[in-house]
């Protein structure tokens, strides 16, 4: 569950948001298709900067309240962009403005997705279980979002898209609450403290 719960909120947040961007430029706010990609610089730099500055505080402050910390808050600005921008009170600059700020966040999110796929199972079948919860979070984010989202964006109304914005941020909010439930304290320790190893295990019975 909450492997399920991290990787699937974060691939949906992600295609709904970054994959669809150049199609909101262009169909809102009539950004020409060969200036788009200027307007993704902003968010690759902050998918850049929040591991970066924000990933030893998974280590110093603990996994749970930064993880819960992380997605709540980028579930619950991504709300608040959508509705500003459903309601027609963005740019183009303070889109490009509201995602860097938010990106910066998930980006530490869905980091710590991987990083808890990869310390709660045991090492023999951690790779598989990585393999497998990625692509779970595709199926759902990469097929899902994408296709959701192209819906929305057709019909030309910003208030639908604003509801799609609003179902990946519950998504985020969603996961949150999981990870505050059932989430695994691994800071500080050992990934065989955390998860034993099947063969100790099978040692011991």
């Amino acid at each position: 569950m909450l492997g399920l719960a991290l990787m699937v909120a974060q691939a949906f947040f992600y295609n709904a948001v970054f994959f669809t961007y150049a199609l909101i430029l262009i169909k809102f706010y009539k950004i020409p298709a060969e200036k788009a990609g200027w307007y993704m610089l902003p968010l690759a730099l902050g998918n850049f900067c929040g591991p970066l500055l924000l990933g030893k505080l998974f280590d110093s402050i603990g996994r749970k309240p930064m993880i819960v910390f992380t997605y709540s808050s980028s579930g619950i600005l991504l709300a608040v962009a959508g509705y500003l921008f459903g309601a027609g009170m963005l740019d183009a600059h303070t889109q490009a403005i509201a995602w860097t700020v938010i990106f910066f966040l998930a980006s530490s999110a869905a980091s710590s997705a991987y990083l808890t796929v990869s310390e709660v199972f045991p090492l023999e079948i951690r790779s598989l279980a990585i393999a497998f919860f990625y692509a779970c979070g595709t199926l759902a984010g990469g097929v899902g979002a994408p296709a959701l989202f192209g819906q929305l964006i057709s019909t030309g109304n910003k208030m639908y898209v604003f509801y799609g914005y609003l179902l990946a941020g519950a998504l985020m909010i969603g996961a949150a609450l999981v990870e505050a439930r059932i989430g695994v304290k691994a800071e500080g320790q050992s990934l065989e403290n955390v998860s034993a190893p099947l063969s100790s295990q099978m040692s011991e019975g």
